[in-house]
């Protein structure tokens, strides 16, 4: 698929799930419309699981091949992941906010996806504070495979103790109306393709940073 093809239907994706989520989706009983930031929340946070996962993926592959382009697809999907965690820290007290009469509560949920920014916050400065392309991709390759460990914990926090997170999905299945499930299936196949849209756009952009770099160390030599 194209790039032009893929931003096309990212585009047309993303419409249709604000659709859904602002006109179509009815209004949680007790919540109200507050409720509506839920969709994007959730597809927020699986696309941070995915490109955290995508990193992890891209460590070993580095660490078994040595070949950039894996690097490069780490470093691309880690800077995408903080992004979308990023906002699903901001959307969770607003979205909480109302129910829970606070903006933050170290909940097991917020506090372990908060350690998870953190870590892949840190993965993005060990990247930007070693200058050797070898060292900087074997170091980032290895953090990523190791900081991923976080990502189960986010996902199972909820389970293992007690906390006040809602939890969507349980063993007799979704705990939403079946227009929610629509809705935010939707938003989440939305969010997956816009995942993957900038991720093939911000691999471009290493790339030719990295093209850059090798291009100035040659001129300066």
């Amino acid at each position: 698929m194209g790039k032009r093809a893929l931003g096309w239907i990212t585009f047309v994706m993303v419409l249709v799930a604000t659709y859904l989520v602002f006109m179509w989706a009815p209004n949680e009983r007790i919540m109200g419309p507050v409720q509506k930031i839920f969709y994007f929340h959730v597809a927020s946070a699986w696309v941070g699981f995915f490109a955290f996962l995508v990193v992890f993926i891209a460590g070993l592959a580095y660490l078994f091949t040595r070949k950039e382009k894996w690097d490069i697809i780490g470093a691309s999907s880690a800077e995408i992941g903080v992004m979308f965690t990023t906002i699903v820290l901001i959307t969770g007290p607003i979205w909480a906010r109302p129910t829970w009469n606070a903006w933050w509560t170290w909940d097991p949920r917020l506090t372990t996806t908060l350690v998870l920014w953190f870590i892949y916050l840190a993965y993005l400065l060990i990247r930007s504070s070693i200058h050797e392309e070898e060292k900087r991709a074997r170091f980032s390759a290895i953090f990523g495979i190791v900081g991923f460990i976080d990502v189960p914990v986010v996902w199972f926090s909820i389970r293992w103790w007690r906390t006040i997170h809602p939890v969507v999905v349980d063993a007799s299945g979704f705990a939403i109306s079946s227009k929610m499930v629509t809705t935010l299936t939707v938003s989440l196949i939305a969010f997956t393709f816009l995942y993957f849209y900038l991720l093939v756009n911000t691999a471009l952009v290493e790339k030719m940073r990295a093209e850059l770099r090798r291009l100035k160390e040659g001129v300066y030599q």
